[in-house]
């Protein structure tokens, strides 16, 4: 006999979709289009301990927001045992730029690198970068930490990190890629969106999660 699913499952599946995004959940619901509090951890248990559970709307939106299927997140549903930490590199976002960091297939290389414990994301050469400066608000701050893994191939509307021939490193929203050009959408909206040809990119990295 099949089990109904439970209160526990869907939010931990929003959760997870989240954090496969590069989100937090209140990320994720404002990149839906709905209040940053939707689905806060006070607003899933009313006052009198009644369970509450997400519109199917809400969960409509944040399918749509993510471009992910409604098979994509079914999956993400059920208990999964944790990953074991092993230790990914780590630099500042500022020191990305610079010669002697990644190799010619855009993986970290030298030894340049510090290294932090975290979860195996299933990509032997993710990484971390620090973001520093505020050029990256509301969505990244000061001191934050994201995750980007080369493995996993990036979509439309994903948070990447981009790295051109000139050198410059940058993370922005994937709007667009073909064969002749990339489009990006800035975090901040004081710095300008940027439309870059392919032949001046040295790879796009999607970003898994991030540290908020």
């Amino acid at each position: 006999m099949a089990r109904a699913l439970t209160h526990k499952q869907i939010w931990t599946a929003i959760d997870a979709l989240a954090a496969e995004h590069g989100m937090s959940a209140s990320g994720l619901a404002k990149a839906a289009g709905l209040d940053p509090t939707t689905f806060n951890k006070s607003k899933r248990v009313a006052v009198n301990g009644k369970e509450r559970w997400p519109s199917t709307e809400s969960i409509s939106k944040i399918l749509n927001a993510t471009n992910a299927s409604i098979d994509e997140f079914v999956a993400l549903i059920g208990p999964k045992r944790q990953p074991k930490p092993r230790l990914i590199p780590l630099i500042g976002f500022a020191q990305a730029g610079k010669a002697g960091y990644f190799d010619d297939a855009g993986f970290p290389a030298g030894s340049g690198w510090d290294e932090i414990a975290f979860p195996d994301v299933g990509d032997e050469h993710a990484y971390v970068l620090e973001i520093s400066g505020d050029s990256m608000l509301p969505i990244y701050r000061d001191g934050d930490r994201i995750v980007v893994s080369p493995a996993q191939p990036p979509r439309r509307g994903d948070r990447v990190v981009v790295k051109t021939t000139g050198g410059e490193v940058m993370a922005k929203h994937l709007i667009r890629a073909s064969s002749q050009r990339v489009e990006l959408r800035s975090f901040n909206k004081e710095y300008e969106d940027r439309v870059i040809q392919t032949s001046e990119i040295e790879f796009v990295h999607r970003i898994v999660w991030a540290s908020q």
